[in-house]
């Protein structure tokens, strides 16, 4: 009972001082630039390497454009679930938000799930990152982009516990409008993903 009123106390003190959320959304803002720089720097790399497959395989002969295509379809279901979780953050309507970031937990999970899958099956037939630079470039993109989608899927956790406990608050609100953020720039990465990487071996 202490902690929820000094959370609250807290949260009143961050509502009314200095810091009205500005602070925190600009920080944040630049947070996404230099994970803009990041990725744009993997894509550059793979852009470079994509056809140094050492006399190895090439992305056509090793991706399967259906099973990638799910797993977009899959991201892409859930950046509308996260939507919807917002769009009840708006309508102060809690129990849906916990309800619409559990589908949406579920869903990355999968993406994750079958991107290891993916993973495991490339390297089981002699093809991980040290077959070629073009595997290589391949595996530092896509898992680069894994790890993201991850970090965002311990940060659903934490917000649905936060938001459980605490209601849906300012600094809740807050949170979750980053993490909202987050999670498209990263359904955004990932079709440029899907486009660059798989998607254009089959053009």
């Amino acid at each position: 009972m202490t902690s929820v009123s000094t959370y609250r106390a807290r949260d009143h003190h961050d509502s009314h001082g200095h810091d009205d959320g500005t602070r925190t959304t600009l920080g944040f803002w630049i947070y996404l630039m230099s994970d803009c720089l990041i990725f744009a720097t993997l894509f550059a790399t793979f852009g470079v390497l994509v056809n140094a497959t050492a006399g190895g395989p090439s992305g056509r002969q090793l991706f399967e454009l259906p099973y990638v295509l799910g797993e977009t379809l899959l991201l892409l279901a859930s950046s509308f679930t996260f939507g919807m979780g917002m769009l009840s953050a708006h309508a102060n309507r809690r129990g849906k938000v916990i309800r619409w970031l559990g589908v949406t937990f579920v869903l990355g999970a999968a993406f994750i799930g079958m991107e290891v899958v993916e993973f495991a099956k490339l390297v089981s037939d002699g093809a991980g990152p040290s077959t070629s630079a073009f595997l290589s470039g391949y595996f530092a993109l896509v898992g680069t982009h894994g790890l993201h989608v991850t970090s965002g899927l311990l940060w659903i956790v934490v917000m649905m516990h936060q938001i459980s406990r605490f209601g849906l608050t300012p600094v809740t609100r807050r949170r979750i409008a980053c993490l909202s953020l987050f999670w498209h720039f990263l359904d955004l990465v990932w079709i440029c993903v899907f486009s660059l990487v798989y998607l254009r071996e089959f053009l």
